[in-house]
């Protein structure tokens, strides 16, 4: 599998699917699919952003689909069942995660942490960390945690998180 594209990662690296139900099947430039990254955005980020700014559904849809030009896209699907996006980007020294938004009804049964756990898995075998970003008052910011993130930067607004490659055993694992 080809990793890095020259404008310094992949564009078209697909996540493998999380057996046995999950797939990402990937999003593309079309209108419908813009649209559904993001209404999964609205849904996933609106508590957490209405109560400090309120939704400005002209800035926010503009922010998202400067977003969605930037980088690579993905619909998590579990069946018939579209539960949400993330972005998966592999640089040369590091893999960039983010636009991981569940739509309520999906949120608090373990998707969550099931999606991470395995997009983690794929960096291990890269041997690459993993960086994203999180407002400060997301409770997502616990998930990151429990899975190794550490904050190594922090604006007004956001928390930088790392999760190092974990070191290698004797065995080699």
């Amino acid at each position: 599998m080809e990793l890095v594209h020259s404008t310094g990662y992949h564009t078209k690296m697909d996540i493998p699917e999380l057996g046995p139900d999950i797939t990402f099947p990937r999003l593309g430039p079309h209108f419908e699919d813009e649209e559904f990254a993001f209404e999964a955005k609205h849904a996933a980020m609106g508590p957490h952003i209405v109560p400090r700014w309120g939704w400005d559904d002209a800035f926010q849809r503009d922010l998202h689909l400067k977003r969605y030009s930037q980088k690579p896209f993905s619909e998590i699907r579990q069946g018939a069942n579209r539960l949400g996006t993330l972005s998966f980007q592999t640089f040369p020294d590091h893999i960039r995660f983010g636009e991981f938004y569940l739509f309520p009804k999906f949120q608090r049964q373990g998707i969550g942490s099931r999606v991470l756990k395995h997009c983690l898995l794929i960096a291990d075998e890269l041997r690459l960390p993993v960086r994203l970003e999180h407002l400060h008052w997301n409770p997502v910011g616990a998930l990151y945690r429990r899975n190794g993130f550490e904050e190594i930067e922090q604006s007004d607004i956001h928390c930088f998180m790392e999760r190092p490659v974990p070191k290698r055993t004797p065995s080699g694992n």
